[in-house]
């Protein structure tokens, strides 16, 4: 699975908006949609970002606020 499989499975999971995912990583929404439908790419510092997000969902069981 893909590190945007993974981002967009833990939005499903956390019933988060793109909106709200966007706002957690600390980018606008289009970038978000643009990475969920294939357009563009993550920078590195975007995946390690989605990284922390995806291993402190998974490390507490829920979502930061």
């Amino acid at each position: 699975m893909t590190l945007i499989q993974d981002l967009e499975k833990y939005r499903l999971e956390h019933k988060i908006t793109q909106e709200q995912l966007a706002k957690e990583l600390g980018v606008a929404f289009a970038t978000v949609n643009r990475w969920l439908n294939g357009k563009y790419k993550p920078r590195k510092i975007q995946q390690y970002h989605i990284e922390k997000l995806l291993k402190e969902g998974a490390k507490n069981g829920k979502r930061k606020k």
